[in-house]
């Protein structure tokens, strides 16, 4: 990726095509801005980079020192290892050629990806695959990923969210804590979500730290403070989205006794079940501690996650009856043995034809609602599944499958509610409120006969963790400004409308008149020139209640709320004020939340995986991925 005297420009390019003349386009990895140069001469790519991102060209100065010994240390692989040479005749790439470069970089995106540690650059193995598959290709050593590498990613992706951030008027942040004894330390990771100014939500990861004291909530929010100056997003958060209960790890919750196994390998992290052990005085006590300081230091604007809360409704009202893992832990059985012996291709039936690939994964089956879709699918087709098995011990009886039924009739709706908020690319904090409502409805109506335990449990579960956000003016004003809801969920319009009006004073510190005053031009300023012509009637800003009223009066539309608040910010400006604040909260679970499972499921020692030593920058860049390459 660069000459041995010096870091290449093109770190700060993607290449898009090389021509037969020795030129080359190549997009700005920070801007998109697309140049052409030959492949010897780069002052084009020096040039841009000076004149349009400052930050950029300064840390590739910096760094040409840096490169200049790293690559004269570098004499050869480790352990004096000989690299073999390629074929007689062929020469092997320059270190800034392009080529060079993008093999370099696309085995940093796989590093990132699959979370591997930098040293498998120089495991004999790896390289003899690269000298087959591209014998010119000159391997880079193992420290100059960890060194160079992945630190320029890092620079990028920081200076690509501090440029997002400047234009943002408000965010909200998610604060996810996880520890395990096999890694040694905690990781916390701060994520921020915005909307832009056209009106798109974004989520990016500001940090992931490493922490040596899990249980010290003031040396968390300290660090949080910290990382919010350096973005410059301090005073500009809106709410603070934090569960930094110490839990040994955040493996989601599975259906007790369906442990699948996929690809022949048994899913030995899925026994998570509805065991009865809690967690001992001290633990109780440090989690109730950082609780009470969440609480003292972040205030009202703290929140719990909504996707987190409703899967622990779920577990608690599955485990409410610990019969149902004999009938799921036989269903479990019966599609283990189906899809090892059964061609793949018999399955499309039972399964899909668009998941004829993911249903055989483990990866697939880490939560309770993949593993309720795949239950809900044999249920359907338990007939057929039973006459393509030869064993008799494997057939379900009557009652056992009047069981599953009932329970994937039971649980469907809290399916359909986690898909819902799951994503980072829409509003989902306003369908909390409906959800709940939903849920409420399902259970009182749902007739059963084998699940009234689990229907009970759902019920006592949903009433002592997501009632109270049937009156949070939070969620209130947000499912009110979703011009797909507005009050017609309101059982008492008057009262919720009234609540919405006081949270909209919160954040609307400028009176109309003030707005109003600050937006119409002096009127000493009209042209005399057009005099002549009738002055059109000024017109008079709107209150707040006349704004409400009139948004209230129209029709709900299934419109993205986020385009129908940019379409009519200038019909209701207070409203759409608000609308942009509240909507930055996340009612789902963040990228980072989900690469914890999976270092939790995946990086173990008794798996023989050797754990990164720069896990935090890996999951970092993991999260922001999109940002490097989208």
């Amino acid at each position: 990726m660069a000459s041995k005297s010096r870091v290449s420009i093109l770190d700060y390019f993607n290449i898009v095509c090389e021509g037969e003349n020795g030129k080359i386009e190549s997009n700005c990895k920070a801007c998109g801005t697309r140049i052409q140069a030959k492949r010897t001469v780069t002052s084009n790519f020096v040039t841009h980079l000076k004149r349009k991102h400052q930050a950029m060209y300064d840390e590739f100065v910096r760094k040409k020192d840096v490169k200049r010994e790293a690559m004269q240390n570098c004499t050869g692989p480790p352990s004096g290892r000989v690299i073999s040479q390629s074929s007689p005749g062929m020469n092997k790439f320059d270190y800034s050629d392009p080529r060079q470069s993008l093999i370099s970089e696309a085995i940093a995106k796989m590093i990132i990806r699959d979370l591997q540690p930098t040293q498998i650059v120089e495991y004999e193995g790896f390289r003899e695959l690269l000298q087959l598959l591209e014998p010119r290709y000159i391997p880079v050593p193992c420290h100059y990923i960890q060194q160079q590498l992945l630190p320029a990613y890092v620079s990028q992706v920081q200076l690509a969210a501090k440029q997002a951030l400047k234009g943002a008027e408000s965010c909200s942040v998610t604060l996810d804590l996880w520890r395990s004894s096999f890694v040694g330390a905690g990781y916390l990771g701060v994520t921020c979500h915005f909307i832009n100014a056209d009106w798109h939500i974004r989520s990016a990861l500001l940090a992931c730290l490493p922490l040596t004291d899990h249980s010290n909530t003031q040396q968390m929010l300290s660090e949080f403070d910290e990382i919010s100056e350096s973005y410059g997003v301090s005073g500009k958060v809106f709410r603070v989205v934090a569960d930094l209960s110490p839990g040994e790890n955040r493996s989601p919750f599975r259906l007790p006794g369906f442990n699948l196994i996929g690809n022949g390998e048994e899913d030995e992290e899925g026994e998570e079940d509805c065991s009865d052990e809690k967690p001992g005085a001290g633990e109780a006590i440090s989690s109730n501690e950082n609780r009470k300081s969440l609480d003292q230091c972040l205030g009202r604007s703290r929140i719990d996650c909504f996707a987190r809360l409703l899967a622990q409704c779920v577990k608690e009202g599955v485990c409410a009856s610990p019969q149902i893992s004999l009938p799921l832990s036989k269903a479990a059985h019966l599609y283990n043995y189906v899809i090892a012996t059964v061609a793949p291709e018999k399955l499309v039936q039972v399964f899909g034809s668009n998941t004829s690939t993911n249903w055989q994964r483990p990866s697939s089956m880490d939560k309770w609602n993949a593993q309720l879709k795949i239950l809900r699918q044999m249920v359907e087709s338990m007939d057929f599944l039973e006459d393509i098995v030869d064993r008799n011990d494997l057939v379900l009886a009557n009652l056992e499958k009047a069981v599953l039924r009932e329970l994937v009739e039971v649980l469907e709706p809290f399916e359909e509610a986690s898909d819902m908020v799951q994503g980072d690319k829409h509003v989902s904090i306003s369908l909390g409120l409906p959800c709940v409502l939903g849920l409420r409805k399902h259970l009182a109506e749902v007739v059963t006969h084998q699940c009234a335990t689990i229907v009970m449990g759902l019920s006592q579960a949903l009433d002592r963790r997501l009632a109270g956000i049937l009156e949070d003016p939070l969620y209130v004003t947000a499912t009110t400004l979703d011009p797909q809801f507005k009050l017609s969920w309101s059982s008492d319009s008057d009262w919720h409308k009234q609540v919405l009006l006081e949270e909209v004073g919160k954040h609307t510190p400028l009176s109309p008149l003030e707005h109003h005053s600050e937006a119409q031009p002096s009127p000493s300023k009209r042209c005399k020139l057009f005099s002549f012509i009738k002055q059109r009637p000024t017109a008079q800003a709107k209150t707040v209640e006349q704004e409400l009223s009139t948004y209230l009066h129209e029709e709900p539309t299934d419109e993205d709320p986020l385009q129908y608040w940019k379409r009519k910010s200038i019909d209701f400006p207070l409203l759409s004020q608000v609308a942009k604040k509240v909507f930055t909260v996340p009612a789902t679970t963040t990228s980072v939340d989900q690469i914890f499972n999976l270092v939790s499921k995946t990086l173990r020692p008794e798996q023989c995986r050797f754990l990164p030593k720069n896990l935090d920058t890996l999951i970092y860049l993991k999260a922001n991925y999109r940002i490097l390459w989208s």
